[in-house]
């Protein structure tokens, strides 16, 4: 049994409905139990970020996936707090070689969600963690990655009216992140 831990901080609730997709998507995989994590502002007191029970549960993990809302080229400033606040476990190695990914949502199809990525990676990779990307090719008829991301699931919000969350295919790209992270992590585990 492998534990995936989808740790995410969501402004408008846009970003909640791309993890709920991964979540969902890393749940499918047998003998896989994903569960969802939230970064609440209400934890950061005077720029700092303390909940002790978050990282509990994602010290107990075999997977941890990033996600956040893209604001100005990055991350949201309470994710940034929480990443920030994993230095502890960075001085002791207890992220090392826990598979890991992100996500991101904004309102534009690209909106230099890129940048978000990236600073997932960053910070993974300062951990030792083991990044998974995304395997599939934006060339299909069913709007899969369609934002042309491999580094993570990208999802865009506010395209349609009536919808202000990221679309279906967004959010199907987002359990297919969730999928490949949980198959990964239970290979790794056996």
């Amino acid at each position: 049994m492998a534990t995936i831990s989808i740790v995410h901080f969501s402004g408008s609730g846009h970003t909640t409905k791309m993890a709920e997709a991964v979540v969902q998507g890393a749940a499918s995989v047998p003998g896989v139990t994903a569960q969802l994590v939230t970064i609440n502002g209400d934890d950061i007191n005077k720029g700092r970020y303390k909940n002790d029970d978050v990282f509990k549960q994602l010290d107990a993990s075999d997977a941890i996936i990033f996600g956040s809302p893209t604001y100005m080229g990055g991350p949201a400033a309470q994710f940034k707090a929480f990443a920030d606040a994993s230095a502890e476990r960075w001085f002791r190695g207890g992220w090392r070689d826990k598979v890991s990914a992100g996500f991101t949502v904004s309102g534009s199809p690209s909106g230099d969600k890129l940048s978000t990525l990236h600073y997932f990676f960053t910070l993974a990779m300062q951990h030792g963690m083991i990044w998974v990307g995304m395997a599939e090719s934006p060339y299909n008829d069913k709007g899969i990655n369609r934002l042309g991301s491999f580094s993570g699931a990208m999802g865009q919000a506010g395209q349609e009216p009536t919808d202000v969350a990221p679309n279906a295919a967004d959010k199907h790209t987002g359990e297919l992140l969730g999928q490949r992270v949980a198959t990964v992590a239970l290979k790794l585990k056996r």
